[in-house]
C-alpha cells in the first residue's frame, strides 16, 4: 500500500506541475482527498503557521508596492547597475538577493529583471549571465531571509534542539551570500559572447532587438516613506526575535510568540503605510505581489498538507528505511530536498513537508541547516514565474530554453550555487554548532 500511496502523491504533484502556478496547490488537495477517502489515511496538518506568515508579509509588501515603494527600490537598483554596467553579472544577483532577503519573497525580482536585461545589452554582455544568476539568487535568498516563512518554520523546528533563530541566520546569510558571489564569477564565463551568438545575430537582422535606454520613472509621494516603514518592520521582527530568544532573554515568558509577532508587525506596517501614504486599500488586492503571494499560500497549503499526510501515515516505515541511510550519508538530505523542491515549487512547502520527518529520523541540526539551501531548486523545471519572466525580458534570445527542456541558462548556475551553499553550510555549521 505504501508504494501505491506514494504513486498517488507523485501523480498529484505531477498534475500540479502540469497545471502550473496555483494549480499545484489544487492538485495537492486532490491528493489528500484520494489518500484519506480512498485509503482511509488520517489527514495530516494544514501548515497554517507558514501560511499566516506568507499572508502577513505579502500584505505589507503589496501595500508598499501600491505606495510606490517597489518603484523606488527598482530606481535605486537601476542607478547602481547603470553606474557600474560592466559588473552587471555581479551586481544583478546582489540586487535580487538583498531585495528577497528584505522582503521574504523572490517575486520582488520581477521588477528588476527588465533593468538587468537592458544594462547587459547596452554593454554587449550576454544577458543570460546576469539574468540567470539573478533569478537563482532570488530563490536561494529565501533560505536566509529573517521574515521568510521557510526560515521561520525551520527555526521553530531547530530551537527545541538548541539552535536559535539568530544562529540559523548567522549560518544561512553568510554562506548563501558568499556562494552567490562565487557563482556569479563562474556564470560570467558561461555561454558564447553575445556578439558570437547566432540567435542574437539573427534577431538583430530582423530588428527584433530593441535598446530602450534608462527608464524615466516618476515616484509617488509616499514611495520612500513606505520603504522606510517596511524596513523598520523587518528590524522590529529581528529585534523582537532576538529579545525573546533563550540566548539573549531580554523578554522572558513573552506573551507574543515569534510567529505571531511577525504577523502582527507586518500587518501593523501595512496599516501604517496605508495611513501615512494615503493609499486605497482596494488597490492592494490587485497588486502583482499580492496575487503571487496569495497563490503561494494555496500552493503551500495543498502540497505541504499532502506531504504531511503521507509522511505521518508511514513515518515508521520511512524511519526504518531512510534513517540509517541519512545517518551514514547526511548529505543525502540535501539531495532529497533538491529534487522535492523541483516539484513542490516552494521553499516553505518543501521545508514543511520534509524537514520534520528528517529531524524525526535523527538528522543532526547541523545537517538540517547545511542542507536547507537545497529547498531552493525551483529553477530546474523552466516553468517558475521569475524564470519565465527572465526569458521573456531578454529579446536577444540568449536566455532561452533548449529543445531538451532542461538545457536552459539557469540550470548550471543554480546547481553550482546550491552545491556550494550545502558545502559551505556543513563547514560553517560544524564550527558554530
Amino acid at each position: 500500500m505504501l508504494t501505491l500511496e506514494l504513486i498517488i502523491v507523485l501523480l498529484a504533484i505531477y498534475l500540479g506541475a502540469r497545471l502550473g502556478g496555483i494549480g499545484i496547490g489544487f492538485a495537492g488537495g486532490l491528493g489528500v482527498l484520494v489518500l484519506t477517502l480512498g485509503f482511509h489515511i488520517k489527514p495530516g496538518s494544514i501548515p497554517f503557521d507558514v501560511i499566516e506568515i506568507i499572508m502577513a508579509v505579502i500584505a505589507a509588501i503589496a501595500a508598499m508596492q501600491v505606495a510606490g515603494g517597489m518603484d523606488y527600490l527598482v530606481s535605486l537598483a537601476e542607478k547602481l547597475l547603470r553606474r557600474h554596467p560592466r559588473y552587471v553579472t555581479f551586481l544583478a544577483p546582489m540586487v535580487t538577493y538583498v531585495m528577497t532577503l528584505m522582503a521574504g519573497t523572490g517575486h520582488t525580482a520581477f521588477s528588476t529583471l527588465p533593468v538587468i536585461a537592458e544594462v547587459a545589452k547596452e554593454q554587449g554582455i550576454r544577458p543570460s549571465r546576469p539574468l540567470s544568476i539573478a533569478v537563482v539568487a532570488s530563490q536561494i535568498a529565501i533560505t536566509a531571509s529573517p521574515i521568510s516563512a521557510a526560515v521561520v518554520f525551520v527555526a521553530s523546528l531547530l530551537e527545541p534542539k538548541g539552535v536559535s533563530y539568530l544562529t540559523l541566520l548567522g549560518i544561512c546569510i553568510p554562506t548563501t551570500l558568499a556562494v552567490i558571489l562565487l557563482t556569479a564569477i563562474i556564470t560570467n564565463f558561461l555561454g558564447k559572447e553575445l556578439k558570437d551568438d547566432d540567435v542574437y545575430q539573427e534577431r538583430l537582422r530582423k530588428s527584433e532587438v530593441v535598446l530602450r535606454g534608462q527608464s524615466d520613472m516618476q515616484l509617488k509621494p509616499g514611495a520612500k516613506l513606505s520603504v522606510l516603514l517596511f524596513l523598520l518592520g523587518i528590524v522590529a521582527v529581528v529585534f523582537y526575535a532576538t529579545a525573546i530568544s533563550d540566548a539573549v532573554a531580554l523578554i522572558r515568558n513573552p506573551v507574543l510568540p515569534r510567529n505571531e509577532a511577525i504577523v502582527v508587525f507586518m500587518l501593523t506596517v501595512a496599516t501604517l503605510i496605508c495611513l501615512s501614504c494615503r493609499i486605497e486599500t482596494a488597490r492592494i488586492l490587485t497588486a502583482s505581489t499580492f496575487k503571487s503571494g496569495m497563490s503561494a499560500c494555496i500552493c503551500v497549503m495543498g502540497v505541504a498538507w499532502l506531504g504531511d499526510t503521507f509522511v505521518k501515515a508511514h513515518i515508521a516505515d520511512i524511519q526504518s528505511t531512510a534513517g540509517a541511510l541519512l545517518q551514514s550519508y547526511p548529505w543525502m538530505l540535501a539531495v532529497v530536498l533538491f529534487f522535492a523542491s523541483t516539484l513542490l515549487y516552494s521553499q516553505a512547502a518543501t521545508a514543511k513537508a520534509l524537514m520534520p520527518a528528517a529531524l524525526m529520523l535523527g538528522v543532526a541540526p547541523a545537517t538540517a541547516i547545511a542542507s536547507f539551501a537545497a529547498v531552493s531548486a525551483l529553477f530546474v523545471l523552466p516553468t517558475y514565474p521569475t524564470l519565465l519572466a527572465a526569458v521573456e525580458m531578454d529579446d536577444t534570445g540568449s536566455t532561452r530554453i533548449g529543445k531538451y527542456v532542461f538545457n536552459h541558462a539557469f540550470l548550471i548556475p543554480g546547481v553550482i550555487a546550491i552545491a556550494l551553499s550545502v558545502l559551505f553550510g556543513f563547514i560553517l555549521s560544524s564550527i558554530l554548532l
